[in-house]
């Protein structure tokens, strides 16, 4: 048996006619890996229908960055260096700030440069990164292509609503951010309108907009939004009356969970507001807030709070 492994073999002209030659062979096992969300729903996906089996990939887990650490860091602590300083596995292995900052500059700017405009044919790459910083500072919020055009256009900027529909297919089809659509629970209809994104890897975000304006809230969101996927859940941005629900997760199996994150329920107003859009749920699908606080895990009227980093670890 050969075993063959073509990495971004996209980039090479009529690849698929190539791949196809391969995959009739019988004593050949082929390994395609490509970094866009549409790599495999084209002509290659046609010649190959029935015949692959595709494996989504994502950058580190907190469970799998804790386990590259030997040393008797806390739980804390060591999240905040998996946010701080990427979840992509190569940074594990580098020491200083600087040289992480170098590896995310490098992923950054070939993944704008390579992915972004050389596919899209952007003629105007400096009003991309304008769109990027902007997804990047509202991750977690509900956002709207209108949204993003008046943003972009109040900031001196001006932008049509179609390039900033393109911009954002480029960002989400290069898998730099997840686009993650609304969800009437009351209604079981899907919202087309405001929908949220969430990134690939927080470390990305401290890398293009330092510390300002980090909101630990949101990013303890995407986190939990993408420990969500890699547990093979379909995640919708939940909608209860006038209220909302973080994530409506449902499996294989049509099971559904829903999830509320926050920072801190301590204060009592705080932890109210937060339980209220889950006590509206008319049904009986397990519903978890999520903290930051290290506490016990508690019931409220069925509603389990937990330790959400004990929740990234599965203990």
């Amino acid at each position: 048996m050969n075993y063959i492994f073509l990495d971004e073999i996209q980039h090479v002209q009529d690849y698929q006619k190539a791949v196809d030659s391969l995959f009739v062979k019988k004593n050949a096992d082929v390994y395609i890996t490509g970094s866009n969300a549409y790599f495999m729903s084209g002509e290659l996906a046609t010649l190959l229908s029935g015949r692959f089996v595709e494996l989504k990939m994502l950058p580190l887990s907190f469970k799998e960055y804790v386990s590259a650490f030997e040393e008797p860091f806390s739980k804390e602590e060591l999240y905040r260096n998996y946010v701080y300083n990427s979840s992509f596995p190569y940074t594990v292995g580098l020491k200083t700030r600087r040289n992480i900052h170098a590896y995310l500059d490098g992923i950054y700017n070939t993944v704008v440069l390579n992915d972004i405009v050389a596919r899209r044919k952007i003629q105007d790459p400096l009003m991309l990164k304008s769109v990027i910083k902007f997804m990047f500072d509202n991750i977690g919020n509900l956002c709207t292509v209108k949204k993003i055009a008046d943003s972009m256009t109040s900031a001196g900027r001006k932008i049509s609503n179609h390039t900033v529909e393109n911009y954002l297919e480029g960002i989400t089809d290069s898998l730099l951010m997840y686009r993650v659509s609304r969800y009437d629970i009351k209604g079981r209809e899907y919202l087309r309108l405001q929908d949220k994104y969430y990134l690939a890897d927080i470390g990305l975000r401290y890398y293009l907009l330092g510390l300002q304006n980090a909101d630990q809230g949101r990013i303890l969101e995407n986190i939990v939004y993408l420990e969500l996927i890699r547990r093979d859940y379909t995640v919708y941005v939940g909608k209860i009356g006038t209220a909302e629900v973080d994530f409506v997760a449902q499996d294989y199996g049509g099971n559904v969970e829903y999830y509320q994150v926050s920072w801190t329920v301590r204060d009592e107003r705080t932890r109210n507001r937060e339980l209220m859009p889950l006590d509206t749920i008319a049904d009986h699908n397990p519903k978890y807030l999520l903290t930051m606080d290290n506490d016990p895990p508690v019931l409220h009227n069925g509603i389990r709070q937990v330790f959400v980093l004990d929740w990234l670890l599965n203990l």
